[in-house]
């Protein structure tokens, strides 16, 4: 990805991020952008979000997200100046909820009791 790409990629990351978080819509929950990928031509841009609790939510808050499009890409062209306002698109993330997942299990294993040293190294 080019470094022109990187920062474009970044500044939508940021004004969707803004917009989102002004969104009335109830449906919408505890959403985060985790990631943005505008095509080079800038016509087309996925959204990646992470959502916060059970696929009920998530598929609430997708839809919420789908319908609040146009506010979004409207906010884009307004506070970038881009040659093209790219068509957004929202794609559930999963890698928040498998980094959580993973970090519980790490919890829950038990490392056991400490290895007690042995007289050789004691002395040693």
């Amino acid at each position: 990805m080019s470094e022109r790409m990187r920062r474009v990629n970044e500044a939508v990351r940021s004004v969707v991020a803004d917009a989102l978080g002004d969104l009335q819509d109830p449906r919408i929950g505890l959403v985060t952008v985790t990631g943005v990928k505008i095509t080079p031509d800038l016509r087309e841009g996925k959204v990646f979000v992470s959502v916060l609790g059970n696929e009920k939510k998530r598929r609430a808050s997708l839809a919420g997200l789908e319908s609040a499009t146009g506010f979004v890409q409207a906010r884009l062209g307004r506070d970038l100046r881009l040659r093209r306002t790219p068509a957004l698109t929202f794609e559930y993330d999963p890698s928040v909820e498998h980094g959580v997942h993973m970090s519980k299990l790490i919890e829950q294993l038990d490392p056991g009791p400490a290895p007690e040293p042995d007289d050789d190294e004691q002395t040693g």
